[in-house]
């Protein structure tokens, strides 16, 4: 279906990728992963012919139609939201398109009665006649009105764009879908329809993603960018994970027999296979994996930071009491009546429909903004952390390095204890001399999680933590959060993240907050 022959893109003093071969084939889908700059999005740009290789060939089959997730939310502004989906299958808007022009005209000439059957024959062929009635159906099940299909797109909101963007690259079952972080900015409701819509699709699918529940639930193999080219390995990305860290271990330990590597990553097959949660991709996985050969994989090249929270003072009973909170914003009530307690063992993801309402409650609980009504009262023994959403005041026009950055967080301004924080966030050697105005988002981050680290506190608040980060990060920062002593509250729209570190939800509505014991999973289902 599609074919990747020795591309290599080179750039003057930088390779990302050389001599890589590949084939994707229908009936798969595959998750493209590597480090943040390795060139995944890049790659699937070459896949979709919006940019040249440096060498090689893209081969994609003749009748083979390709749909890609469109990136720029505003291009379809002046389009109605059908439109904008029917563009999809561009032929077949094309001959609507045409098709109103012609039956528009004041005249018709017997041209135009022979260009009028031929478009018709072709518009039938298309499905064109069923296409509205499916546009709706898919809109519907994302969550947009199918009444609403005549408004522009520029009168949606950028959550509602995403939604008919995603449409637009499902439609009419393209043979090869390409998509770039097709979860961002989507509700857990779409990301799990978009889930079971993937895991049913027969044709081809190749998506670069952050969301390791995504990657796990659809992918049946995982193309790593690593060591400067690309492999692809069968399975998904737990498996490709675990797999990789296996061979890392077994490598450093060195004396391990290759019969007793097979046998521990047979053992892992097995148990991987048996946990698939669905048994058609099983069936289908447990094929590839059968064919796996052990001197194909290789550990990843990828570094990973270290998080670890080691506590000034345990926390004690009582951890927060929130009562009759309520916010507005410009005379509106964005929230009220909101109630809820943490206690010591709780470790709490904090839900809103509006993503600015969660931001706004983590800024009340922070003490940076006051809530037009309700108490919050912290237990005695709270050493409060805090993560905000947006860190840019902790960076902007500060020349400091990072050194002298962290130090005006720690008690110990000794240069080696400050640079042990930096470096189990990858900061080692010269990195820490560097200015912290001109670090990108996710090094801000690990800036931030180091100074979070130092400060040794016993609750924590974090407005979106995985914010930025690369997929190395994300699984430090899980880590290191499910090993925390200490209590936490958190926002984030990562579902494997949430899954694994929450054992309470809170809830924000308009009318209250709708607190749940349990983990996550158990609370999207009764949801």
């Amino acid at each position: 279906m599609l074919s990747v022959n020795n591309v290599s893109l080179i750039f003057p003093g930088k390779v990302l990728f050389e001599e890589v071969n590949l084939n994707f084939t229908e009936g798969n889908c595959y998750g493209i992963i590597g480090a943040n700059g390795a060139g995944k999005s890049t790659f699937l740009k070459i896949l979709s012919g919006e940019i040249d290789s440096t060498k090689g060939t893209v081969i994609k089959s003749p009748t083979a139609r390709m749909a890609v997730l469109n990136q720029n939310h505003f291009e379809f502004d002046d389009f109605s939201i059908l439109d904008t989906v029917l563009y999809g299958h561009k032929r077949l808007y094309e001959v609507t398109k045409q098709k109103e022009e012609l039956y528009s005209k004041t005249e018709f000439t017997d041209a135009d009665g022979i260009l009028a059957g031929d478009l018709e024959s072709e518009y039938a062929a298309l499905n064109g006649w069923e296409a509205e009635y499916e546009i709706k159906k898919m809109l519907s099940a994302l969550g947009i009105d199918s009444e609403d299909i005549d408004k522009k797109m520029k009168e949606l909101s950028g959550k509602e764009k995403v939604k008919v963007l995603l449409a637009q690259v499902l439609f009419n079952e393209p043979d090869i879908i390409l998509m770039d972080e097709p979860t961002n900015e989507l509700d857990f409701k779409t990301i799990k329809w978009l889930e079971e819509f993937l895991i049913d699709y027969d044709k081809t699918v190749i998506v670069v993603s952050h969301d390791r529940h995504f990657l796990n639930k659809v992918c049946t193999h995982m193309v790593d960018i690593d060591y400067k080219t690309a492999k692809m390995f069968p399975g998904n990305y737990d498996f490709w994970y675990e797999s990789s860290q296996l061979l890392l271990r077994m490598q450093k330990e060195g004396n391990k027999k290759k019969e007793q590597k097979m046998k521990e990553l047979e053992d892992f097959i097995a148990r991987f296979s048996a946990n698939a949660s669905k048994s058609k991709q099983a069936t289908s996985r447990k094929k590839s994996l059968e064919k796996i050969v052990l001197d194909e994989i290789l550990p990843s090249n990828r570094r990973y930071p270290y998080v670890g929270f080691t506590l000034n003072r345990p926390l004690g009973n009582d951890v927060i009491t929130v009562e009759d909170l309520s916010y507005s914003v410009n005379g509106k009530t964005i929230f009220k009546n909101v109630n809820f307690t943490i206690n010591k063992a709780d470790k709490v993801v904090l839900l809103a429909e509006d993503d600015t309402v969660q931001t706004i409650v983590m800024k009340i609980l922070a003490g940076e903004i006051t809530p037009d009504t309700g108490t919050i009262k912290f237990g005695q023994t709270v050493e409060m952390g805090y993560l905000p959403l947006d860190n840019s005041n902790y960076f902007e026009n500060n020349k400091s390095n990072l050194i002298e950055w962290l130090s005006n967080y720690s008690k110990d301004k000794n240069e080696q204890h400050l640079r042990s924080f930096l470096g189990r966030m990858l900061f080692s050697g010269e990195e820490p001399l560097k200015t912290v105005n001109v670090l990108s988002g996710g090094e801000k981050v690990r800036c931030m999680l180091s100074k979070m680290m130092i400060a040794g506190s016993n609750f924590l608040i974090l407005d979106q933590p995985t914010n930025h980060l690369d997929l190395e990060s994300i699984e430090a920062v899980n880590r290191g959060l499910m090993e925390f002593q200490g209590g936490l509250i958190f926002t984030s729209h990562d579902y494997a993240f949430i899954n694994t570190i929450a054992n309470k939800v809170i809830e924000i509505t308009k009318e209250k907050a709708i607190v749940y014991e349990g983990v996550f999973d158990e609370y999207v289902e009764k949801r």
